[in-house]
């Protein structure tokens, strides 16, 4: 189960208080102050953690407390500082507040963190407030509380290529064929519900992430179908392979699905269509596809786009689609 958006609540610890105290030591009749100063509050971190592909754990834990700081302490002793939580998330998510669409921080790397978070600093103890005129102050500060906010974190998932196509045009199938992922396949729209994910080897130690995502119909930008769920998950992609399906029925024209799809992303987001694009006419094994690619050849021809005929099923035409997105890829990486 993918959960690619989750409100969470974070608090981070209040600063402990200052400590009022004096020395009181046998041969110092006179002692002077000697509140220790109260820790720190700890911060509550967001911190992108390996092995991790959703937000799913925290749909079911949704706030998050750090500790607070502790108390000063007689004899100059400080309190100890709260301990630092974090809270794990995996690659490709995205931070903002709950009132403010602004993102506040974009993770997409292994390590990297957002203090959402930060504790309250200790208060002073009265040594501090000794002075020519008050040898004896009787006051220490309070710790300052911690800061506390709603968050809304969403995963975007990190792909180098975005399979788009309408549902049912064998997507599933492709990425099954060229990778390692393994996504339920049937004869039935809207089969993947999911985003899935696949590594594709290439030659000399070479590959890429292939992200397989569910079927885009008309109006997925107003989000229908499954619409604006799924269509953020392409905005990451380095180029987006658009698969056509020659097994389409006669009243259906696979240019016209080729525009429609396009129109979806362009009504999503003008920059989405600017990407470069592969195109691939799937299913080319089936009595009558060649012909009926034949008869749209000079569509695509037109607007100087070359159309890649192959068969998830079989395997034909696959080596030669894989090697133009791999050299699509490398041509962006110069």
């Amino acid at each position: 189960m993918l959960v690619d958006q989750v409100k969470i609540f974070v608090k981070a610890g209040h600063g402990g208080k200052g400590c009022v105290a004096f020395r009181r030591e046998k041969f110092v009749p006179k002692g002077g102050p000697s509140g220790g100063d109260g820790g720190k509050g700890g911060d509550v971190i967001i911190k992108v953690a390996r092995n991790l592909y959703t937000l799913l754990d925290l749909r079911y834990q949704q706030h998050y407390y750090a500790p607070k700081g502790g108390n000063g302490l007689g004899s100059d002793m400080h309190g100890h500082n709260g301990e630092n939580i974090e809270i794990k998330i995996p690659v490709g998510t995205t931070v903002r507040t709950a009132d403010d669409p602004a993102i506040l921080a974009d993770l997409t790397e292994e390590g990297q963190q957002y203090i959402a978070a930060k504790g309250g600093r200790g208060g002073k103890g009265n040594a501090h407030f000794k002075s020519s005129r008050n040898r004896a102050p009787k006051y220490a500060q309070p710790g300052e509380p911690g800061e506390e906010c709603w968050f809304v974190l969403e995963l975007k998932m990190l792909a180098d290529v975005a399979i788009v196509g309408y549902p049912n045009v064998g997507k599933s199938t492709l990425i099954s064929r060229v990778s390692n992922a393994k996504p339920k396949i049937a004869d039935y729209p809207f089969t993947t519900l999911v985003p899935n994910l696949g590594v594709v080897p290439m030659e000399e130690f070479e590959s890429f992430i292939i992200a397989d995502i569910p079927g885009i119909i008309e109006g997925a930008h107003n989000n229908k179908g499954l619409g604006l769920q799924f269509l953020k998950h392409i905005e990451r992609s380095k180029l987006l392979l658009h698969i056509l399906d020659l097994s389409a029925p006669d009243n259906r024209n696979i240019c016209e699905d080729f525009e429609t799809i396009n129109h979806e992303i362009h009504s999503y987001s003008a920059d989405l269509i600017e990407k470069p694009q592969v195109i691939a006419a799937n299913k080319i094994d089936i009595p009558g596809a060649v012909d009926k690619l034949k008869k749209y050849e000079q569509f695509f021809k037109k607007k100087g786009l070359q159309v890649y005929p192959v068969s998830a099923v079989t395997g034909e035409g696959i080596k030669t689609l894989l090697y133009k997105i791999k050299e699509e890829l490398n041509f962006q990486k110069k």
